[in-house]
Formats: C-alpha cells, sequence, structure tokens
C-alpha cells in the first residue's frame, strides 16, 4: 500500500492546509515570492501535517486550530530545506532546481528566514504559551542539530550514537512536535500527546533511516538527486557506518575523502557497489524497524478510533518504503 493511501480521507483537510500554506508564503517582495513559491510547487509528502491532522483525532477535533499548526510545522520544515541546500550546496530537490541553484545563497538563506517568520507568525494565532514553548525548544534542537551536522561530515570516527542524535534533531523531533502539538491544539490529554510524541519521535528515527537506505538503493528518478549524494556531501550515515566494518570498504572510502579531487560518478558508483556488498543495508533496516516496533506500541496505548488505525498503518507502510 502506498502512503498516501492510508490517509485518504483527509484529503479536504490536506486541501484546506495546501491552499493556506499558499497563502502563507505570498510575500510583497517578487523575489521572495517567486523563491518561496517554487520550493511550496516542488511538493513534499506534508508528512507533518498529515500528523497534526491525525493527532488532532484524539481532542475536540477544530480544523482552524489544527490547520494553524499543520501549516506552522511544514513551513519550519520548508526553510529547513531551503538552508540544508545552501549548507549542502545541492543543486537539486525532488527532481527540480533548488531555491540555491535559481537564486544563489543569499537569497536562499533569505528566503529561509522568511519562511520561518510567517511559521512563528502562525504559531501565534494560538493563544496557548505551553505550545509556543514546545516548538520554541524543537527550533532551537533543529538549530543544534544543523551545526551538528556540518561539523560530523567527513567525519568517519563518528559513532552510531552521534548518527542518532543527528538524525532526531534532523527529523524526528520535527515529526514528534507535529503529533504531540496536534493532540494539544485540540485539547488532548497531556498523556496522550506523549503518547503521541512518542509515536512520532519513533517514526521519524525509522522514516530517516529508511530515507538514507535508498539514498544507495533507489533510482536517480525515484530520488530526484544523484544517487549516493548524502555521501558525496560528506555526510555519513547508518549504511555507511555499518559498511565501514568492513576494512576495505573504510580503506576505499577514506582515500577518496582524502583525495583533492571530487569523488567522480564512477568512483561513486563503485563505492555504492561495495556498500552492497556488505551487510549494512541489511543492518539499518533491522534498526529501522525496531524504532517502527516501539512507534507501534506507544500507540497501541491510545484509544481506538480511525485515526488510530491509520497511524498504525502508516508504521507498517513507512517499514516497506520503496522511496
Amino acid at each position: 500500500m502506498k502512503l498516501a493511501k492510508t490517509y485518504g480521507y483527509l484529503k479536504k483537510d490536506l486541501t484546506k492546509i495546501e491552499k493556506a500554506l499558499n497563502e502563507s508564503i505570498q510575500a510583497e517582495h517578487p523575489v521572495l515570492r517567486h523563491a518561496s513559491t517554487q520550493l511550496l510547487r516542488a511538493g513534499g509528502k506534508r508528512i507533518r501535517p498529515i500528523f497534526v491532522l491525525l493527532s488532532g483525532k484524539f481532542g475536540q477535533f477544530d480544523i482552524e486550530r489544527v490547520k494553524t499548526v499543520a501549516v506552522t510545522l511544514e513551513l519550519i520544515h520548508m526553510a529547513t530545506l531551503v538552508h540544508d541546500d545552501v549548507v549542502d550546496e545541492a543543486e537539486l530537490r525532488r527532481g527540480k532546481h533548488t531555491v540555491k541553484k535559481k537564486h544563489g545563497n543569499r537569497i536562499a538563506m533569505y528566503t529561509g528566514d522568511y519562511i520561518l517568520a510567517r511559521a512563528l507568525e502562525h504559531i501565534t494565532e494560538i493563544d496557548n504559551s505551553y505550545i509556543h514553548k514546545i516548538l520554541s525548544k524543537s527550533l532551537v534542537e533543529v538549530c543544534i542539530g544543523e551545526i551538528e551536522q556540518i561539523k560530523d561530515k567527513y567525519d568517519l570516527n563518528q559513532s552510531v550514537r552521534q548518527y542518532f542524535r543527528r538524525i532526531k534533531r534532523k527529523t524526528a523531533l520535527l515529526i514528534a512536535t507535529s503529533c504531540q502539538l496536534g493532540a494539544l491544539a485540540t485539547g488532548a490529554s497531556n498523556k496522550d500527546a506523549q503518547l503521541l510524541y512518542r509515536y512520532g519521535y519513533y517514526i521519524g528515527m525509522s522514516y530517516q533511516i529508511i530515507d538514507d537506505i535508498l539514498d544507495f538503493t533507489a533510482s536517480v528518478k525515484e530520488l530526484g538527486k544523484p544517487t549516493g549524494n548524502d555521501l558525496l556531501q560528506g555526510n555519513i550515515t547508518l549504511p555507511v557506518l555499518f559498511a565501514m566494518q568492513d576494512e576495505s570498504f573504510k580503506e576505499r572510502l577514506t582515500d577518496l575523502f582524502t583525495e583533492t579531487s571530487p569523488i567522480s560518478d564512477q568512483e561513486m558508483v563503485e563505492l555504492i557497489d561495495q556498500l552492497k556488498e556488505t551487510d549494512a543495508i541489511e543492518q539499518s533496516y533491522a534498526i529501522s524497524e525496531r524504532f517502527l516496533e516501539k512507534s507501534l506500541k506507544a500507540v497501541e496505548q491510545l484509544d481506538d478510533n480511525q485515526a488510530k488505525k491509520t497511524l498504525i498503518q502508516i508504521a507498517h507502510t513507512i517499514g516497506k518504503r520503496k522511496r
């Protein structure tokens, strides 16, 4: 089953959120407006708004409050993507030119800042200081994660624990916060909000691990960017950490990272083939599965409703995700 089919009944609410996203980025300045719209039209799975919507079903569901939270979290995510592309010097995202590629680093950075500002403006519509505090803490952690990712680039001596800490801040935290704030915005109990936070955290960890696996196993067309792009940018992901248990792979990777010339396409193909000859992909899937199992244990403690069934279906679908 494709991920979108699990939450097809949310289409009407997701359409409202998409419209609100489009309205929120219509800057007065034409360059900011064009750059922001370009990013929005590039598409995306809208994972965070989906989790906000589903979590809102455990309280007194109010689409206006839920929509405000959903738009806020998705705008924050979009802002981080723009900043990431500048740091990584990425030219493609989802198969299309990045804001950085089309407008340059300065415009891209200010576009990311603008989108983030709009996100913070949105959340003020909800008069709840506890929600504001949670969001602020999450943003601090996301920023720390961005710095840590830069610091860890090309570091072949980093640990699996460092990797987990990094993807927690890069991906899992915003998904967990989406679940928590979606619940709190509709008056769900703190207990349910915490269970949903844990579900979102474990789902986010699994989701990012599978993304990192697909960076080596999916095609360029499926990824919308070159295969092995993360490694090319010096990002050491879980499959690479496991593959480095093979001394010949680690030696080859060390040699490529220390060469003065960029890694060629042929060298990357050969390196990926060598990685696939190890059991790194299988080990990474096994870790992803453990996180999924923990997400299911968290969500099982919630009262039964359609949203709970969907959250369970999403967990099972993510485990089989191919792109």
